[in-house]
């Protein structure tokens, strides 16, 4: 009997293109919505990409209103604060506008606006998801300000438990948002930095996706271009901010690995969850440093899979070993920390790490079994630099 068994489920309508964001109005209206929410970070409340959306919406007679308390690594409270304000606007609608922070604390207040239930119910554990009322969740428009999560296809949000510093996994299949507006013009201003962060964090989730086990060769070829993708336009968006086809092709990129990660994740993201809710590191960053240490622990498990990949990024030979150079070499060229030491976290809390990083439901997709004292080692190898 064949082993090649999979239920799959793709990704949303998409609108794509440089000066898009002139049609968030009109989609707007398509979906019914007569007074959306737009929920952003902090960090953009004030910025001109905000305020011209609001305009726009006002100028075609939507009653908009605009939600900005959501921190770098969305707690509960900014959940529970968004739904709020959302029954107090008497709102009808989400416009989720933001890199992943924005959009996943967006994702969770509509998913939150009908629900009796606290949002600790919904973690992404065996079937919580039918807890929910599929009535109750509201329509979501997502508006990616950033290449690197692809919140804006994706099912599920990353949240923050204050009282357990824990980052908890909300799912359901209609936090999906039902219309993408991807402008690429939106990403122009973001600085060196966190466009590298942002676009390592895309590579990772594709790399995670190729590598985690199970049979499906859609995620599989979405990965592999969205890493070839990366790989030729990370560096052109870091070095020149106003390269708009290089900006389009992260923008893409960044959705492909949220794509592909449907398939799984794996010791990458179980350890860098655990370790942005303890010590508020950005995400993207930290799952660059931690990729090539995941990777050594993992070599047997992924090595049959690196000669494909080693073509597709153009190296001179198709091997593990020339993949890893090419992944460090990738990150200096990029300004990356090469520990986690370097962004000041250190092994004092190893243990407790461990055991964080094991219950996290992206373990499961490891390529290999991980258990708390496996995540512990790399998580110390990776504040100290061995590799």
């Amino acid at each position: 009997m064949s082993t090649k068994k999979g239920n799959w489920n793709y990704p949303t309508a998409m609108v794509f293109g440089a000066g898009t964001i002139t049609q968030l109005p009109e989609q707007c209206k398509k979906l019914g919505m007569k007074r959306p929410l737009l929920i952003t970070d902090f960090g953009l409340r004030d910025l001109p990409m905000v305020k011209d959306a609001v305009a726009a919406c006002e100028a075609a007679g939507l009653g908009i209103g605009l939600f900005a308390d959501v921190k770098g690594n969305p707690v509960g409270k900014n959940v529970d604060d968004g739904v709020a304000a959302y029954h107090a606007g008497d709102h009808d609608g989400v416009i989720a506008f933001g890199g992943g922070s924005g959009l996943d604390a967006a994702k969770a207040v509509a998913l939150m606006a009908g629900q009796d239930r606290p949002l600790w119910d919904f973690e992404d554990v065996g079937d919580n998801w039918t807890r929910v009322k599929p009535e109750g969740v509201a329509p979501i428009i997502a508006v990616p300000t950033t290449s690197g999560t692809g919140s804006e296809v994706g099912r599920a949000s990353v949240i923050t438990n204050e009282e357990t510093h824990e980052k908890k996994i909300i799912f359901h299949p209609k936090m999906v948002p039902a219309v993408v507006i991807s402008d690429p013009e939106l990403t122009v201003g973001l600085p060196p930095h966190i466009t590298a962060a942002t676009g390592i964090d895309a590579f990772v989730h594709c790399f995670e996706a190729y590598c985690a086990p199970g049979y499906h060769p859609m995620a599989d070829g979405i990965a592999l271009e969205g890493m070839r993708l990366i790989a030729d336009a990370l560096p052109r968006a870091y070095a020149d901010g106003t390269d708009i086809d290089a900006r389009a092709d992260m923008l893409a990129a960044a959705s492909m690995g949220a794509t592909a990660f449907q398939k799984g994740l794996g010791g990458v993201h179980a350890i860098a969850h655990p370790v942005g809710a303890v010590y508020d590191t950005h995400h993207g960053l930290t799952n660059a440093i931690l990729l090539p240490y995941v990777m050594q622990h993992n070599r047997d498990a992924i090595e049959d899979r690196m000669p494909l990949l080693a073509r597709i990024l153009d190296l001179p030979e198709a091997n593990y070993d020339a993949v890893l150079k090419w992944v460090l070499d990738f990150r200096a060229k990029l300004g990356t920390p090469n520990t986690l030491a370097e962004i000041d976290v250190p092994a004092d809390r190893a243990d407790e790490i461990g055991e964080m990083a094991a219950r996290d439901p992206s373990a499961g997709g490891n390529p290999k079994p991980v258990s708390a004292a496996d995540l512990k080692a790399i998580f110390i190898a990776a504040v100290e630099g061995k590799l």
